[in-house]
């Protein structure tokens, strides 16, 4: 069965770059996928921020928040990779999610409120009797989705 005809340059989802035949220095293409893989597969990123960081390190990841300005401006709200000696930019689909390590917690996109964190709900107070098991048990519940990331601290 034959491959089905490519006609765009890059892979719809992450935009990763297509080898064709008798390309010209195809490393460069392979390298730019290798590093954009290396910064979508299990995502981590330092922070959410509009400003790029004075000196960057080879990986250093961030979320690129409304109003991005510098060598960021015009890529609000997508994934900044360093990339040895350049930015790379990953804009997000829909339902993405990243670790973010400043807040401990997992980021959210969606089109609608750009990145978000899932705060934990109020603990339970006041009434007229108050059952400390229960309590208890809900504290302790929410206390480990905090830790596992899923609501921010």
């Amino acid at each position: 069965m034959p491959l089905p005809a490519i006609a765009s340059a890059r892979t719809p989802r992450h935009g990763l770059p297509y080898l064709f035949p008798g390309q010209a220095q195809k490393e460069a293409f392979v390298n730019e996928a290798l590093a954009r893989l290396d910064a979508l597969v299990q995502p981590v990123v330092l922070d959410e921020r509009a400003t790029p960081p004075a000196a960057p390190s080879p990986g250093d990841s961030y979320l690129l928040a409304q109003g991005a300005s510098g060598t960021w401006s015009g890529h609000d709200r997508d994934i900044a990779v360093w990339a040895e000696n350049q930015w790379l930019y990953l804009p997000p689909r829909e339902g993405a999610r990243v670790y973010d390590l400043a807040s401990g917690s997992l980021a959210l996109f969606t089109t609608a409120d750009g990145w978000r964190r899932i705060d934990a709900p109020a603990l339970p107070t006041g009434g007229a009797t108050q059952d400390i098991e229960a309590r208890g048990a809900l504290a302790a519940i929410v206390a480990a989705l905090r830790a596992a990331g899923v609501f921010s601290a």
